[in-house]
């Protein structure tokens, strides 16, 4: 085995050398790694064995995280109030109200207050999401059917 090191020197990348019983100790260390039950250890020390699942999912955030992109997490029992609901589908209040008018989407009252589940929310979401994109792409694949998508010519040039 060999491994190479990073020169700064004109030279370039010099390899160095690895003995076998080194490359016989890092694939054992690193066979170990991979197999051992992922533990989270607390600052007092205490060690707790993580399901994979839960490592998984952990994992999973941390990347998301370390792409920049927001995390949020919700119950499947979480209730939402009106105002959570239409934010978290990206339209207005008085809409959502409509929406639930016409049984769209599953509430119940508390006392004068509308609530809904937030998987009841996620699942409206699903559907809505799911039939934009196959109308947008019903649409996209009728114009192109009809022709409405010419070839761009050769010398084509949006700047003069």
């Amino acid at each position: 085995m060999q491994v190479e090191e990073k020169n700064t020197s004109s030279a370039g990348n010099v390899p160095v050398p690895v003995s076998e019983k080194d490359t016989r100790e890092i694939l054992d260390i690193y066979e170990k790694l991979r197999t051992a039950d992922a533990k989270l250890v607390g600052p007092d020390g205490k060690t707790d064995l993580l399901p994979n699942n839960v490592y998984s999912f952990l994992c999973r955030l941390l990347a998301e995280l370390k792409a920049g992109n927001s995390i949020t997490i919700l119950q499947n029992k979480a209730e939402l109030t009106t105002v959570e609901a239409s934010k978290l589908l990206g339209m207005s209040r008085q809409y959502l109200v409509g929406l639930l008018s016409k049984n769209e989407i599953p509430f119940h009252m508390v006392g004068t207050h509308r609530r809904l589940y937030a998987r009841d929310v996620l699942a409206y979401k699903v559907r809505r999401d799911t039939y934009r994109r196959k109308t947008l792409d019903d649409l996209a694949r009728q114009e192109y059917d009809e022709g409405v998508y010419d070839p761009v010519p050769d010398d084509f040039n949006p700047r003069p």
